[in-house]
């Protein structure tokens, strides 16, 4: 599994999930998201994802996920963990 550092820089990654009953390789793309206390990373699809696949897309790369489906953070983390990650 590549490094958060190397997801962040390539600005992209691609994933293989389970959809529709099938694996897939998705792409996720780096977007940036603006809240009071600052700006942080996830990585984001247009495609809809099972949450229980989000939620453990989010647990492998260490960064939260966000499709139509939802939006997943690795376990015991938040949005103000990652305020600052470049």
């Amino acid at each position: 599994m590549v490094s958060i550092e190397q997801i962040l820089k390539a600005g992209k990654t691609e994933i293989r999930v389970l959809r529709s009953g099938m694996y897939q390789r998705i792409v996720f793309e780096i977007k940036r998201i603006k809240t009071p206390m600052g700006e942080y990373p996830l990585l984001s699809t247009d495609r809809q994802i099972d949450f229980k696949e989000i939620a453990r897309v989010s647990e492998e790369t260490g960064l939260p996920v966000q499709t139509p489906s939802g939006t997943a953070f690795p376990k015991g983390k938040s949005a103000k963990d990652f305020v600052g990650l470049r």
